[in-house]
């Protein structure tokens, strides 16, 4: 009985217990890669240690799962079966998560088939890619709201024009009863050249620089101006 427990624990098919281990072990090591790669290029309220470790978990898994399929076509259609049960609700914070995703999924199935050399020439190429374009971040956006009387909507108009280099997009106009609130979105270098040249305009008329939410306050007849800066660490 002992015997016949022993063959059923060891048993892996076609495999000897020194292939498992082999392809369960280089899938840890591919993991901890994908794991520091991750960590390396996600900072802030965009980094999420439990999704870090969840990929680790998965290249492991999905090791297992090969290793168990190999080559029987009734087991991976069963498998196929089983997995289409599941329903995945995970919202994905950054769009570079799904290729971490991809790249757990890719490496289990190479480690599970044995096929360590594709494993570890694209892990290499993946890991130097996001080393040195992981960190690239999309330009700020930044929009900026302003609200006032009806009356007073061509000097808004006017003066948020005349301010800035660049003329800004129009992302939203509200009306109610006798005020209107308009949105307009901004660009970050715009923004800046704009303060810029006018802190040289003050400085050249020994005057104090007037910055465009200064600028609509003295027009008189404005309730609110609100400048809404959106990073990458809230999206």
């Amino acid at each position: 009985m002992r015997q016949y427990l022993y063959d059923m624990i060891n048993s892996s098919g076609t495999l000897s217990t020194q292939d498992v281990l082999l392809r369960i072990g280089m899938s840890v090591l591919f993991g901890i890669l994908i794991f520091i790669s991750y960590r390396l290029t996600h900072g802030g309220s965009v980094y999420s240690a439990k999704f870090n470790i969840t990929l680790l978990t998965l290249t492991i898994l999905t090791t297992t799962v090969m290793t168990v399929i190999g080559n029987n076509v009734a087991l991976s259609l069963g498998m196929v079966g089983a997995l289409s049960i599941v329903r995945f609700r995970t919202s994905i914070k950054d769009s570079r998560d799904t290729t971490y995703i991809f790249w757990t999924i890719i490496i289990g199935i190479c480690c599970g088939v044995g096929d360590f050399m594709v494993a570890s020439i694209g892990s290499a190429g993946v890991f130097l890619v996001l080393l040195v374009f992981g960190r690239v971040k999309n330009e700020n956006r930044m929009l900026l709201v302003v609200r006032g009387s009806y009356e007073r909507e061509a000097d808004i108009r006017r003066t948020i024009f005349e301010y800035f280099t660049k003329p800004p997009v129009m992302k939203a106009e509200n009306t109610s009863g006798e005020s209107v609130e308009l949105i307009y979105e901004l660009d970050r270098r715009a923004m800046d050249a704009s303060s810029k040249r006018e802190t040289a305009r003050a400085a050249a008329e020994s005057r104090e620089q007037a910055s465009i939410i200064r600028k609509l306050r003295d027009l008189g007849g404005i309730e609110y101006v609100n400048i809404v800066v959106q990073s990458d660490e809230i999206s």
